[in-house]
């Protein structure tokens, strides 16, 4: 394995800042100084020079339809500049993406430790949607989603859609992966286009009854249950 990807699997970076700091002297394997692109086995001894854990943070926030999570263009608003005019908040960066004209919970954080562990199929985690379509919604359909649509040549994971009963046009979708687009085109695959789309769960945190384009600051405790569930110290 690489020595950035250990790092960043075993929690002490990303895969960007461990290569910071093997560039920056601070990674030792074996007793001897790392060098940027080595590699390393089970039985390699790797450690960190002055490494001590920061007090990252971790904020839910349910973005509003017509935000931008990256990138913006010249007539567009991001996350970043909408929470520090609404709520004076600044550091942080979203976990993932929800295209502009979807809405719900977005963890936002300075801890790029976590990413990888929430957004790569390879852990599994899920996201759970609230999915409004332009008509009736069958079950032949919802189980099609269920068994993984394929896409441009990709067939999708396999996962969960029930409906709502509330709503004969909604339906619930939970997925372990995020492709651009994914739901959206999921259901085009099948005639259907989506009308709203609102993320409820990721993981292990709720939207639960925040509003559009409030914050909910994770406390100690919430934290510590975030980042011991990502296998993070």
């Amino acid at each position: 394995m690489r020595l950035n990807k250990f790092l960043a699997v075993n929690g002490y970076a990303t895969r960007r800042s461990a290569d910071t700091l093997i560039q920056d002297k601070r990674v030792f394997v074996n007793g001897k100084v790392a060098v940027l692109g080595q590699k390393v086995t089970e039985t390699d001894v790797v450690e960190l020079k002055d490494f001590s854990t920061k007090k990252f943070r971790y904020v839910l926030y349910n973005k509003p339809r017509g935000i931008v999570t990256h990138s913006p263009t010249s007539y567009e608003t991001d996350i970043n500049t909408q929470i520090l005019k609404d709520h004076n908040l600044s550091g942080l960066f979203p976990v993932g993406r929800l295209d502009k004209e979807s809405e719900g919970l977005i963890i936002l954080t300075d801890d790029g430790r976590i990413t990888e562990r929430l957004l790569s199929p390879e852990f599994g985690h899920e996201r759970t949607y609230e999915v409004t379509v332009d008509k009736r919604v069958t079950q032949t359909f919802l189980n099609a989603l269920s068994r993984g649509v394929l896409i441009e040549g990709y067939r999708t994971l396999p996962a969960q859609a029930v409906k709502i009963k509330r709503d004969e046009k909604m339906f619930s979708i939970t997925l372990t992966e995020g492709k651009k687009h994914q739901i959206r085109r999921m259901c085009a695959a099948f005639g259907y286009q989506v009308v709203a789309l609102k993320r409820t769960k990721m993981h292990n945190q709720e939207l639960k009854r925040l509003i559009p384009g409030a914050i909910y600051p994770l406390k100690a405790n919430e934290a510590k249950k975030l980042t011991a569930s990502l296998g993070l110290p």
